[in-house]
């Protein structure tokens, strides 16, 4: 009996000190996040650029707004983000607009995939009739949000914070960089386990309290402060909390995986010009690159063919996520227009109406057409 109390006791004194210890180091996790959170909002107060979506609840505008940034620059896409939004100021209208107008107002952002997915969206959320139901379920809510095509959990946590202040965090970019370093992680952001370990980093820091708050310092911070390359580290108001910068790991972070090899394509593209100034167009209806598009009659080859000394030409290089894209541009004068499968006859001069690629806009932009 002597033996089990004896042991009991130092099974005591153990478990007092471990609970002390979990105590202690909570709190100060605590106090980290407190500091973060307060750091971060009194940066964003004096930092944060005024941007229209950030001066409105409306969940239609910030959902565009947040399609429009997953793969385009703030100030490349404001003016992109202004045109759409003038043109479609509302889900109903964006539903009930055809695809090639929606395609064509998107034309020269890339990616269409995004501006077919948000019209089938507009559709799903015009037949819904509302964003949040009567009871305001938070959970019926980002499960919606999450059935819309083209938005993932960052798009989803970004509208149910921006437009309804719930506690989702939304990780961009911006943020996995921001948490690589005050972590100084080096799992790689974009791998299986990466997702996951952020995702429950995201969580853990998130200020499920001022939620709209939060995630814009966050991204705000990542995008103009933390910045891929020579972050203000001196001047860094969570400098204190960020292991990256005591490390001396700052420059290296943060790591993703190992990108694929570029898929060489060879696309030769003639521009048929009659003297009345018709030309021919085909839309891209294949699974592939650009579909719902428009271009000139395409022949893909092994590679780029020859042309004619006296035949205005242009050649250009185009690179997509998973391919690289050698183009070549020609004008070929005919009399008339051959007979070409799947194409249409336009007008040289109504070519604007037509949603094309950005490779085509930049062949028009660098190669003289005879309008």
């Amino acid at each position: 009996y002597d033996k089990v109390l004896i042991y009991t006791r130092k099974n005591e004194k153990k478990f007092i000190f471990l609970f002390i210890s979990y105590f202690l180091c909570n709190f100060a996790a605590e106090m980290n996040h407190s500091l973060v959170h307060n750091q971060l909002a009194l940066w964003y107060e004096r930092e944060h650029r005024v941007l229209p979506w950030r001066e409105t609840l409306d969940p239609y505008l910030i959902w565009i707004s947040e399609i429009i940034l997953q793969q385009t620059r703030v100030d490349q896409g404001m003016g992109y983000y202004m045109r759409f939004v003038s043109r479609f100021p509302d889900v109903q209208s964006l539903s009930m607009a055809s695809e090639d107008e929606v395609l064509r107002y998107w034309q020269g952002l890339g990616y269409y995939s995004r501006a077919r997915n948000l019209h089938k969206a507009a559709k799903m959320i015009a037949a819904r009739g509302y964003w949040m139901n009567a009871s305001h379920d938070r959970e019926e809510l980002f499960t919606f949000l999450l059935s819309l095509p083209g938005v993932g959990e960052y798009t989803a946590g970004a509208i149910a914070s921006f437009a309804f202040n719930l506690p989702y965090p939304a990780l961009d970019g911006n943020v996995y960089r921001v948490l690589s370093r005050l972590y100084d992680c080096e799992i790689p952001f974009d791998s299986t386990e990466g997702k996951k370990y952020f995702k429950r980093l995201g969580k853990e820091l998130l200020d499920c309290n001022h939620p709209r708050l939060y995630n814009s310092a966050i991204m705000e911070f990542g995008a103009l402060h933390c910045t891929p390359s020579s972050p203000d580290c001196i001047h860094c108001p969570i400098q204190s909390c960020c292991l990256a910068y005591a490390h001396g790991t700052v420059d290296l972070l943060p790591i993703r995986k190992p990108r694929p090899k570029l898929r060489d394509r060879y696309l030769n593209y003639t521009i048929f010009c009659t003297p009345d100034m018709q030309t021919l167009l085909h839309r891209r209806t294949e699974k592939d690159i650009w579909q719902h598009l428009y271009e000139f009659p395409l022949v893909e080859s092994d590679s780029l063919f020859s042309v004619g000394a006296n035949m205005p030409s242009v050649d250009l290089t185009h690179v997509l996520s998973h391919q690289r894209l050698h183009a070549r541009f020609h004008i070929e004068k005919v009399d008339e227009l051959p007979h070409i499968a799947d194409t249409i006859v336009i007008s040289l001069s109504d070519i604007d109406n037509y949603a094309l690629s950005r490779l085509t806009l930049r062949a028009l932009a660098s190669i003289h057409l005879p309008l």
